[in-house]
């Protein structure tokens, strides 16, 4: 009996319609949620995905169903979207612009997640994270939100395990304080 990794890997080699439909319907949502995490804005998340789905179909046979196809399709989608951002100047991932001044989205409307949230801790969250460099938001929220292990990250990011983890420890120690002062406020 073939695993699920292997079932995809076997449908995106022979171009299986099928498992593409499949597939969308089940990652489409953590997709967009990432992509836009990721870009910090909603604009343009669409496209990113629907090229994203398009790319899956063109490249599918680079899948081999070794390892899980949720690292895999979120590699994809960000080299998409780094693509994307190359053309379009927004925002670095790993730096600060020259003036050490994290650069943001142009929008100051609070992001979709932040309008989604539904309880007051998630407000809280949401602005905390939007605040964090997008090196260290990307791997928290593909470690605590879409549930991947470090070496799951590490593949979607292209960087060291070691890399991811510091990260990881960095954006919550950068969110830990904020999450204390707001609580000494209430």
């Amino acid at each position: 009996m073939e695993s699920e990794t292997q079932q995809i890997a076997l449908g995106l080699r022979q171009g299986d319609v099928v498992v593409l439909e499949a597939l969308v319907e089940q990652y489409q949502s953590r997709l967009v949620r990432y992509l836009i995490y990721l870009l910090g804005s909603r604009d343009g998340v669409d496209d990113l995905v629907q090229e994203t789905w398009l790319r899956v179909l063109e490249r599918g046979g680079s899948y081999d169903g070794r390892l899980r196809f949720e690292p895999w399709l979120f590699r994809v989608a960000r080299n998409i979207a780094l693509d994307a951002m190359r053309k379009r100047p927004m925002f670095s991932l790993d730096s600060y612009e020259d003036d050490g001044v994290r650069s943001s989205p142009a929008s100051h409307e609070p992001s979709p997640y932040t309008l989604a949230a539904r309880t007051e801790d998630a407000e809280r969250l949401a602005h905390s994270l939007e605040t964090l460099e997008p090196a260290y938001r990307e791997v928290l929220v593909l470690r605590f939100q879409e549930d991947l292990s470090l070496q799951e990250i590490s593949v979607v990011v292209g960087a060291p395990v070691s890399t991811v983890a510091s990260r990881i420890y960095r954006g919550l120690a950068t969110l830990r304080p904020q999450f204390e002062e707001k609580q000494h406020e209430d």
